[in-house]
């Protein structure tokens, strides 16, 4: 199990929602914010295609794929998925066309659950974010299990949403029965 957090605060809201959901469960965290991903130069349809990328990406895209279970988490920032989150997932328009990688056909095994938080009635406002991921997992055939939206700004914050916390306690359970 691998979480992706999108969060360029640590200990963040989205960060303590992540912690409840995998309590005592053995899992893996990257952190982006933590790595350097350059931007998608995207080349799809030159001639000399993508070129290589001096960045930490294919060291993320290694953890990445060797995982069947993947927590995406973000918070919703400007009623979307952070930066770090959005450079991340551009990036696989390079990697479907790298043929050191069965990028498409390794994303159909894995399963995607989705962890945001943010404000603004993100309940309401977020689900446009879900679609979006909807899409995604759609487009790279991956299976889009379930979704967790958060209500919180200032720290800490979602420790008072309690229809999240209780989410990520059923989450939890879930998870230490696979």
């Amino acid at each position: 199990m691998l979480t992706i957090l999108g969060s360029s605060r640590k200990d963040g809201n989205t960060e303590l929602l992540v912690r409840k959901a995998l309590d005592n469960v053995d899992h893996t965290t990257i952190r982006l914010s933590d790595y350097h991903i350059k931007p998608i130069v995207d080349l799809r349809h030159s001639a000399t295609g993508f070129y290589p990328v001096n960045d930490d990406y294919e060291e993320l895209l290694a953890q990445f794929l060797s995982h069947d279970l993947i927590i995406f988490a973000t918070p919703i920032y400007w009623f979307g998925m952070s930066g770090q989150m959005k450079i991340f997932i551009d990036r696989w328009s390079q990697y479907l066309r790298d043929e050191r990688f069965n990028f498409k056909e390794k994303l159909a095994h894995q399963k995607a659950y989705v962890m945001m938080t943010g404000g603004s009635d993100p309940k309401f406002t977020g689900l446009p974010l879900i679609q979006q991921f909807d899409h995604i997992f759609d487009f790279v055939d991956m299976s889009f299990e379930d979704y967790i939206i958060g209500h919180a700004v200032k720290p800490e914050e979602i420790l008072k949403d309690l229809s999240a916390l209780k989410k990520a306690e059923e989450w939890n359970e879930h998870f230490k029965n696979l």
